[in-house]
């Protein structure tokens, strides 16, 4: 089994990042490809540097790792309620690519992540109502509310009881959309 691992955050000290990390930590036996925006050039989306310069190779490559893998585990940050700036931009030029859904109807273990109570719900029904059009089967879903106060960044864990029981439930239905 073959994982695209990633977070929709450019920020080189990434919660989400670290999040996804974690939740790919739970298929010990898959083969992980781990993609971290914030080392990535990529490009502001728009038409007139689509014109000028064609799709970016940084979207190519993004779509062959999706069509390559069994599973994505992607954690969203939030910006003022929605994806972050860096992630539209690679999604759209993604999108741009003629003759595929974003997606490429793989299963997606669809997270998100913050500080605050809310753990990026917003972004995160964003994400559900557009991603399934898009071709994402969503195999699962998951928001970790205060990450801070529920998540040890140096033992990379839940420390919430409750929590880390819902998320293995997350993780165990999740594991049912992908092939061995």
């Amino acid at each position: 089994m073959k994982i695209l691992v990633f977070a929709g955050s450019n920020s080189s000290k990434s919660i989400n990042f670290e999040f996804a990390k974690y939740a790919s930590s739970f298929f010990s036996e898959a083969e992980k490809k781990i993609i971290d925006l914030s080392v990535l050039d990529i490009p502001m989306f728009g038409v007139d540097f689509e014109e000028n310069n064609g799709i970016p190779e940084v979207a190519q490559n993004f779509a062959s790792d999706i069509s390559a893998c069994d599973l994505i585990i992607l954690s969203l940050a939030e910006h003022n309620g929605s994806y972050t700036a860096a992630f539209k931009s690679l999604y759209d030029w993604t999108s741009r690519i003629p003759n595929r859904k974003v997606w490429d109807g793989k299963p997606m273990l669809l997270l998100s992540t913050s500080t605050g109570e809310r753990g990026g719900k917003g972004v995160l029904a964003t994400a559900l109502d557009r991603f399934p059009r898009a071709g994402a089967e969503i195999a699962g879903k998951f928001f970790l509310p205060s990450f801070n106060d529920n998540f040890d960044i140096v033992s990379k864990k839940l420390t919430n009881d409750s929590l880390l029981t819902e998320f293995q439930k997350i993780i165990d239905e999740a594991k049912t959309f992908v092939k061995n």
